[in-house]
């Protein structure tokens, strides 16, 4: 039975597309707690998209609604509102994060 290589999937979405991103996004001033933010958003889609659809589900829960909604999926969902709420409340304050030196800003 071909599968596919779930693993893989989640280890470049969580892991290089991840770092790649947050690095490019804290090369330039950003507000503090803007990084973290995006961090949980970016994260937690990744932790969705590999999930859903790619990985069987548990095999004692199942799906939770339809065919494509799993326990995995459902855990993620808030960490992708409260990275956003996170953003939101970043960018509104606009403290400056410390993130690159003065000399370099």
């Amino acid at each position: 039975m071909a599968r596919h290589p779930s693993q893989l999937y989640e280890a470049s979405l969580e892991g290089l597309l991840l770092f790649a991103v947050l690095w490019w996004y804290t090369s330039k001033p950003r507000p503090r707690l803007a990084p973290i933010g995006l961090f949980f958003i970016l994260y937690g889609c990744g932790r969705f998209a590999g999930g859903g659809g790619f990985d069987f589900p548990d095999a004692n829960i199942g799906y939770l609604a339809g065919d494509w909604l799993t326990m995995g999926m459902l855990l993620t969902t808030p960490m992708i509102f409260i990275g956003a709420m996170v953003m939101i409340y970043a960018y509104r304050c606009n403290q400056t994060s410390g993130n690159l030196r003065a000399a370099e800003a």
